[in-house]
């Protein structure tokens, strides 16, 4: 069967959703179709943004012959066949429009992108390339010069819920207001992805092969569809779980005494120590944090010292850093810092970073306003101190309290 996403792939401008600053009124994309002087493309954003559907809509608006060629499975010899087929219609040449399509053209090297300039050059094609790669670095100078460089945004979350709604309506299914915001949350902009999630959920549920009269997608059902593998820690059992717990809790709750004797439960037992020098590390970063940043580098040593001195005497560093560590100043502000900087990831999805913080090695990025306004902290102090860093949805926000100030 056709995968869903395939069977909505929008044919018209009037169904495209999304990258209304390109195929919009009067936006540049309808202007060089309304007047039909269409330059070669090259399609840079993100996946599932829209940049297959967008370069065939385009060879449907102009009646081009459109040519599809995928950079991960097609070499030079693909493209000489194409231009051998347009030689043949010398005759018809300028009533018939040729587009070449590659996808994931950051995928053809050097030779292979040389190949497709004297063809770009003459008028023989017209070249439409999609790349998820920033087309400055993947696609040669002399090609890149040739193309005008569209930039395709990751889809949000109203424009996801559109196309959410026309995949369901294709399905035959309802969904939850709840799980509905969960698939788009998921998807992360790519409309390719949130039609899949919907599509295993409705199977899931039981949609195919036979049809259930409007089934009702539940939060479950989507979080069913996405979910991912989970790694299980270990199998020795509810007793190892038990004492690791309680030797991480000891050192949290400073006390060294508690600590060294579930050291010792464990190490003697046959426990792995570095299983227990791992869980040191992380609880040097986690628990001890910048309150004491001389515990992560105890913890690390420890680790190593293991290493070297080995079984019979490895139990002597581990125990100085499971005291060292129990009765250091606590502060769990990176570890809080960084939970809560992960929800917002997880919350917002992919949030753009601000132009002025981003780098721009190429005239292409200069002339995106890549970088423009940044203030250098160095020689800037006054300005660069208030200057915005977080993606603008989340301006103002403070995940880390400095535990020696608690404050941001």
């Amino acid at each position: 069967m056709i995968p869903l996403a395939e069977r909505l792939r929008p044919k018209n401008p009037d169904e495209l959703v999304g990258q209304a600053h390109l195929m919009g009124p009067a936006k540049p994309l309808t202007k060089l179709l309304e007047q039909d002087k269409l330059p070669s493309l090259i399609f840079w954003g993100p996946p599932g943004s829209g940049k297959t559907t967008l370069a065939r809509i385009i060879a449907g608006k102009t009646k081009a012959k459109f040519h599809p060629l995928s950079a991960v499975l097609a070499g030079i010899q693909d493209l000489r066949n194409i231009v051998a087929a347009i030689e043949k219609e010398k005759g018809d040449l300028f009533q018939n429009h040729h587009i070449l399509f590659i996808d994931e053209i950051h995928r053809w090297n050097k030779a292979q992108q040389d190949a497709l300039l004297p063809y770009v050059e003459d008028g023989t094609i017209t070249l439409i390339g999609a790349t998820t790669e920033n087309p400055s670095f993947e696609v040669i100078g002399p090609l890149l010069s040739r193309c005008k460089v569209y930039v395709l945004n990751a889809l949000n979350e109203e424009e996801l819920k559109q196309i959410a709604k026309r995949g369901l309506s294709e399905l035959g299914c309802e969904i939850s207001d709840e799980a509905l915001a969960f698939a788009v949350q998921t998807a992360d902009g790519d409309a390719r992805r949130v039609l899949n999630t919907l599509e295993i959920a409705g199977t899931l549920k039981g949609t195919f092969p036979k049809r259930v009269e409007r089934p009702l997608l539940q939060i479950s059902d989507i979080e069913e569809a996405v979910q991912r593998k989970s790694l299980l820690y270990d199998k020795k059992g509810e007793e190892h779980y038990n004492i690791i717990s309680a030797f991480i809790k000891s050192m949290r709750g400073s006390d060294a005494d508690a600590a060294v004797y579930y050291l010792a439960r464990m190490y003697e037992a046959g426990e792995d120590p570095r299983f227990i020098a791992r869980r040191m590390v992380i609880f040097a970063s986690e628990d001890v944090g910048n309150a004491d940043p001389e515990a992560l580098r105890v913890a690390v040593a420890a680790f190593q010292a293991y290493e070297i001195v080995g079984q019979a005497e490895g139990w002597i560093p581990l125990a100085q850093a499971a005291t060292y560590l129990a009765k250091a100043p606590k502060s769990n502000a990176s570890y809080v810092a960084y939970k809560t900087a992960k929800a917002d990831v997880e919350e917002f999805g992919i949030l753009p970073v601000p132009l002025h913080l981003r780098n721009a090695p190429t005239k292409l990025m200069k002339e995106l306003d890549y970088g423009k306004g940044y203030r250098y902290a160095h020689t800037d102090v006054n300005q660069a101190k208030d200057q915005q860093h977080l993606p603008d949805k989340l301006k103002g926000k403070k995940y880390y309290k400095d535990p020696s100030t608690g404050s941001g």
